[in-house]
């Protein structure tokens, strides 16, 4: 059986790492380690991962040691919360479910699904997503070399299907990383607050601006901005934001004296901006300083070799907060995982096995544990919300092409995707490929 192994963070962030038929795999701190742990509380050379058959944990003299916890059951059907800490060479079989402690960070043995998955190497750090799926891998490895610049990134994809979890990684892989990474929902402000928020306010400026408070960007000042739906923008608010972009200034509300400063501009969103710019609704010369490249994060349904891993991770996530070991999923229960259309992408998947995790008591979770269809949308909505999508990834494909003179694959770099990638969206919507 092809395993996986899942590194999860102190700060809850995971990646995962196909596995080697057979053999052993170093885990630790350092580069040349097979799983590459960038944790503080992880050893250079840390452990080793036998992985068998049966597979077998490892220590190698770690500074905070390796520990194994589980459960047994015993009499009376009472669970007791066990741990075992390995001494320095000491050996430990594991199996897959099995929560072990790396320091700090716990690693998960799952189950692999896709065949062919090279051995483990060296991934970027703390990714915060299972990266299984092929569009994936290429989406975050673009992300990895955009991340080195400071040109604005614009990610596009449904509520739900990780837009800020990849501006934490363009954040974390970028020069800006140990500078701040400030957030902003652009849709839960009216428009004076929401001006407030951004570029700060002087005291007096309006009713109950009793002292001075420097806006998010000033505060993110050598760092990033992440700018959730940003189609929400009012045209004020825009205006201000287009001449902060441009003069590398903000203007505090009520104030007379602009401030530099120097950040990085990430932003997303679920509509589709360049029908809101053709009818006027969104600024073009916003768009364009915002969108200098575009990022789309397929939704969960187009990616169904992450579902299990990930409805596995989001378990002993839930499980270790709880004090308790993580439960098998029953083979109905992921079934049942994969038939579904997750309309609410990562985020959904996410409630239902936190759910899961509370109300199952003993044994593998079931279809019973999952509550599937509770609060998903509507099947017309889910058209609806899905033609959309495609409506505006093929305006947006017809766009890089003019703006690359018909030439794929600086057409592909400009939309962020890989260009097999896009020669299957030219025939799925029809596109003249030889269009200039």
């Amino acid at each position: 059986m092809l395993l996986t192994a899942l590194i999860v963070l102190p700060d809850g962030t995971t990646t995962a790492h196909p596995l080697p038929e057979s053999g052993v795999v170093g885990i630790g701190r350092s580069e040349e380690s097979g799983i590459e742990v960038p944790d503080a509380s992880i050893s250079r050379r840390h452990a080793l991962l036998h992985v068998g058959p049966p597979p077998a944990i490892e220590d190698l003299g770690s500074s905070n040691g390796t520990a194994i916890r589980g459960t047994r059951i015993e009499k009376g059907a009472t669970a007791k919360m066990l741990e075992r800490r390995l001494k320095p060479g000491e050996r430990a079989e594991i199996a897959p479910g099995d929560v072990v402690h790396l320091g700090s960070a716990v690693l998960l043995l799952q189950p692999g699904r896709a065949e062919g998955h090279p051995a483990p190497k060296r991934r970027p750090a703390a990714t915060g997503v299972v990266l299984l799926d092929p569009a994936m891998r290429d989406l975050y490895a673009l992300a990895e070399r955009i991340a080195r610049g400071d040109i604005g990134v614009l990610l596009l994809g449904e509520t739900g299907a990780g837009k800020e979890v990849l501006a934490e990684a363009i954040h974390r892989a970028s020069p800006r990383a140990k500078k701040p990474l400030v957030k902003l929902n652009c849709a839960s402000f009216t428009e004076q607050l929401l001006e407030s928020e951004l570029f700060g306010h002087e005291r007096g400026a309006f009713t109950g601006a009793a002292a001075a408070k420097p806006g998010l960007l000033e505060s993110a000042d050598g760092g990033t901005v992440f700018l959730d739906e940003v189609g929400e923008l009012s045209p004020t608010t825009q205006a201000k934001l287009l001449r902060a972009l441009e003069d590398g200034q903000v203007l505090r509300v009520g104030g007379l004296k602009p401030r530099p400063i120097d950040v990085r501009f990430v932003a997303a969103t679920n509509r589709d901006l360049l029908a809101e710019v053709q009818r006027g609704a969104f600024r073009q010369d916003l768009y364009f300083r915002l969108a200098a490249v575009c990022l789309a994060i397929p939704p969960l349904r187009e990616r169904p070799a992450e579902i299990e891993p990930l409805a596995r991770t989001f378990l002993a996530r839930a499980c270790e907060r709880l004090g308790r070991a993580a439960p098998d999923l029953s083979a109905e229960a992921l079934a049942r995982l994969a038939s579904h259309k997750w309309p609410g992408n990562a985020r959904e998947l996410r409630n239902v096995m936190e759910r899961a995790a509370l109300i199952c008591e003993g044994g593998a979770i079931g279809p019973q544990h999952l509550d599937l269809g509770r609060g998903a949308a509507p099947a017309a909505a889910q058209s609806d919300l899905r033609g959309e999508m495609e409506s505006l990834e093929r305006k947006r494909i017809v766009e890089a092409l003019e703006r690359s003179g018909g030439n794929q694959t600086r057409a592909a770099e400009i939309l962020g995707m890989p260009r097999r990638t896009l020669v299957k969206r030219l025939a799925q919507y029809g596109i003249d490929r030889t269009r200039r």
